[in-house]
């Protein structure tokens, strides 16, 4: 696995050596020769530049090692060509980078590019969207929040502390559009998934309160 890695991390440069060594045997003893080298040279630079070296950030990503990963990211030079699929992973996680270093409207421009191309990971495509519509709202704009999360909710989302924010930024938005009927069943959805993040506990016992008093 370590060597496997080694070779996608100087992919490019092994494809260059393979090309001069490729053109060397070829002046000496002609093509057929040189032919496995040219071969080789092409899979490299085709996997380098369509593939990129995205499977390399697993390892420091588990291990919290954001400089190594951002690291591999700006090792990318055209991420216009990078397979669709590896494409939209590169994006969101270029998003939640800039989302960690607070730089949301970096991270809103990656993520919205990771969602126009569609996720590789269909679990991340509802957190996608969830984290678009939560800057959203956070804008203000929460018409773009209501879109967002209502996709997030449809495309799914895997974690159900997650899921209990998306339900419960819906029971709010209703309750500010006064469509209480629809916020009462969004907070229902939220507290029946019994979430135990501290802020999403808080969050259900503030809108407790006040719940109980809306008409409809």
């Amino acid at each position: 696995m370590k060597f496997y890695n080694l070779v996608i991390k100087y992919r490019f440069w092994l494809s260059i050596l393979a090309v001069i060594l490729a053109v060397l045997v070829n002046i000496s003893s002609g093509f057929w020769p040189a032919f496995i080298l040219y071969f080789l040279a092409v899979i490299g630079l085709f996997s380098n530049f369509f593939v990129g070296p995205m499977r390399l950030i697993q390892e420091p990503m588990e291990q919290g090692n954001v400089e190594e990963v951002e690291k591999i990211l700006n090792s990318i030079w055209f991420p216009s060509l990078l397979y669709k699929p590896i494409r939209s992973t590169y994006y969101t996680v270029k998003g939640n980078l800039a989302m960690m270093n607070q730089d949301f409207d970096a991270a809103e421009k990656h993520l919205k590019m990771s969602s126009s191309l569609g996720s590789a990971m269909p679990e991340a495509e509802g957190a996608n969207k969830l984290q678009l519509g939560m800057m959203a709202l956070q804008k203000g704009d929460f018409r773009a929040g209501e879109g967002y999360i209502r996709a997030a909710i449809r495309a799914g989302i895997h974690d159900k502390e997650s899921e209990a924010v998306a339900y419960l930024s819906m029971c709010q938005i209703f309750m500010n559009k006064r469509e209480f009927r629809a916020a009462k069943d969004f907070f229902r959805k939220a507290k029946a998934l019994k979430p135990t993040t501290k802020e999403v506990v808080a969050q259900i016992k503030e809108l407790e309160k006040h719940i109980p008093r809306l008409p409809g």
